[in-house]
């Protein structure tokens, strides 16, 4: 399996504080971050607005980070952290829709959180040759990360012969990015609905639909 993306790796970092105020103020900071970015994007945030957001003065923001851009690259190493450590193993259920479902949902749950971040990334990675390298290898990685998953359904009773895997793979990838990066403008329930509509997919794309069952005569 590919190793997750260090986005922070090769940048020239301060330290971490150590101190419980610094703590709460580099929080504060991604915080702020988060939230702006969600709404202004990210070309459309200044370090002013962040660091007055945190209630911090903009000294204060480069105590932390030297630049926004390093801090956008710290909140998605942070997302990606997070889904390193997410449980990919689908729950062992007779109802493996209900599996894949509540598997996807626990995803976007703990995502969900950086959708500020997603959607600064996005704009940021078009105008930074080097990001879009990043971005690039953080789609491989993720790709390979969904590709375990429905490698292990592929392998259940009731799967389809000769499936093309890694195909459905890298189409589910996309189609989660996208979702993310969509879900700041969608209802609860509309989220909820685009799941289950994933869930569906996956399943029949993998797994052959039982026959009808005939009527008694």
């Amino acid at each position: 399996m590919i190793r997750r993306p260090k986005l922070l790796a090769g940048e020239d970092l301060l330290p971490e504080p150590r101190q419980a105020r610094s703590l709460e103020k580099r929080a504060q900071l991604k915080a702020a971050g988060l939230a702006l970015f969600g709404e202004k994007g990210y070309e459309g945030t200044s370090i002013e607005e962040i660091a007055s957001q945190a209630r911090l003065a903009v000294g204060g923001f480069y105590q932390h980070y030297r630049s926004k851009r390093q801090l956008l690259l710290a909140l998605m190493d942070e997302l990606l952290e997070g889904l390193d450590q997410f449980d990919l193993r689908p729950a062992s259920t007779a109802d493996r829709r209900a599996g894949i479902r509540d598997l996807l949902r626990g995803a976007f749950a703990r995502d969900l959180h950086f959708l500020g971040a997603y959607r600064a990334w996005q704009e940021a990675v078009r105008a930074d040759p080097e990001l879009a390298r990043l971005h690039e290898r953080v789609h491989r990685w993720t790709t390979g990360r969904v590709l375990t998953v429905l490698s292990v359904l592929a392998r259940m009773p009731g799967a389809r012969p000769e499936v093309d895997i890694p195909g459905i793979a890298r189409v589910m990838d996309t189609m989660f990015w996208s979702l993310l990066a969509d879900a700041s403008r969608l209802s609860e329930a509309e989220l909820g609905r685009r799941v289950d509509a994933l869930t569906h997919l996956i399943y029949h794309g993998i797994f052959a639909d039982r026959p009808a069952s005939r009527a008694p005569p």
